[in-house]
């Protein structure tokens, strides 16, 4: 992104020197590099393989994922000093790359029976006077069970794919999308807790969206995609497969096969266990998650062996990457080409 910026800067800086040229008839004049600070940061940055994988790397990654899914963070069970942490690093991670708290902070606050969770809500907001209205839902719960059984005298379960790797990938698009700065529709971004204690953040906010009339195009949700398939076709799939066109769309919008329909998802009804489901029953628009993971290809589920160096980060980062170009088209389409089979 370095050699990017530099690069701007001196288009940015040749072309200063051309206006202060045909402005003085020819005659030289001091350049405003302040002024041509300011229009490098005023060009949009085109889409391309190069420019994404300079923005979302591997080592920036990783360093969300051994910070969220340490020990320091005791398995981030809602209503913990852990968790609070865990809420604080994405709080200061959307403030540093300038997404703004959707409400009138970024927490999103709801009562349990004994204790308080809070989502973690940021958004950028559309380029496109009207399409701005619409808003794309970007999710993941960043909760976990705390701690379990004791194995090999831990008791910490990290959850570093569940659901550290969602909560990075949110996070990495998020930092991608606003240094893009001209995306339509507006993309928000939730961050969920109370998820293992039933979906109560994620019910929390759907509702409070639907109650203040949201306009949901599409809600997509990330869940356990640190891991990859080894026997598959595809690299990852959406859980509710059959109920729109969401899979088709990416795929089309990635010029790929990248998503794919796991009937071992569908055996376990993985549709309805995220954070994805209700937004689905609040909205009755496609809102699915994407993920690598079935069960069928992680031993460590809500086990404490759910660790760091379970996961495969050039899987993770790829991933990530590849989605991109679906997320950038679901914000800029001029109608809302994901749709429920049944409309």
């Amino acid at each position: 992104m370095k050699k990017l910026v530099q690069a701007l800067l001196i288009l940015a800086i040749l072309f200063s020197c051309s206006a202060t040229k045909n402005n003085t008839g020819g005659k030289s004049s001091k350049i405003n590099n302040d002024t041509a600070v300011e229009q490098v940061k005023s060009i949009v940055v085109p889409y391309t393989l190069e420019n994404v994988k300079q923005i979302i790397t591997k080592e920036s990654i990783k360093k969300n994922l051994e910070y969220l899914a340490s020990d320091a963070l005791e398995g981030r069970n809602t209503g913990t000093k852990g968790i609070e942490k865990a809420a604080v690093y994405i709080e200061e991670f959307f403030e540093k790359h300038n997404i703004k708290p959707y409400f009138e902070t970024y927490r999103d606050t709801f009562n349990m029976e004994k204790i308080i969770g809070y989502n973690v809500v940021g958004y950028i907001e559309g380029s496109d006077e009207k399409l701005k209205n619409e808003f794309v839902v970007l999710g993941a719960h960043y909760d976990h069970i705390g701690t379990t059984k004791e194995f090999n005298s831990d008791t910490i379960a990290n959850g570093a794919n569940d659901n550290a790797a969602g909560t990075s990938a949110v996070l990495e698009i998020a930092k991608y999308l606003a240094n893009k700065k001209d995306n339509k529709r507006s993309i928000m971004f939730a961050l969920f807790s109370a998820e293992e204690k039933g979906l109560l953040g994620s019910k929390h906010l759907s509702k409070r969206l639907k109650g203040e009339n949201l306009n949901l195009y599409t809600m997509v949700n990330f869940e356990m995609v640190g891991v990859p398939f080894k026997d598959r076709n595809y690299e990852a799939f959406v859980t509710g497969f059959d109920l729109s066109n969401m899979a088709e769309k990416i795929n089309s919008y990635t010029a790929s096969g990248l998503i794919g329909k796991s009937e071992v998802a569908i055996k376990y009804n993985l549709f309805e266990r995220s954070d994805n489901y209700p937004f689905y029953q609040e909205f009755n628009v496609p809102c699915q998650s994407i993920s690598s993971c079935d069960m069928s290809n992680f031993d460590y589920y809500h086990h404490v062996d759910d660790e760091v160096d379970k996961l495969d980060f050039e899987f993770m980062t790829s991933l990530i990457i590849k989605v991109i170009p679906a997320i950038e088209k679901m914000s800029n389409t001029e109608t809302k080409e994901i749709k429920m089979y049944n409309e």
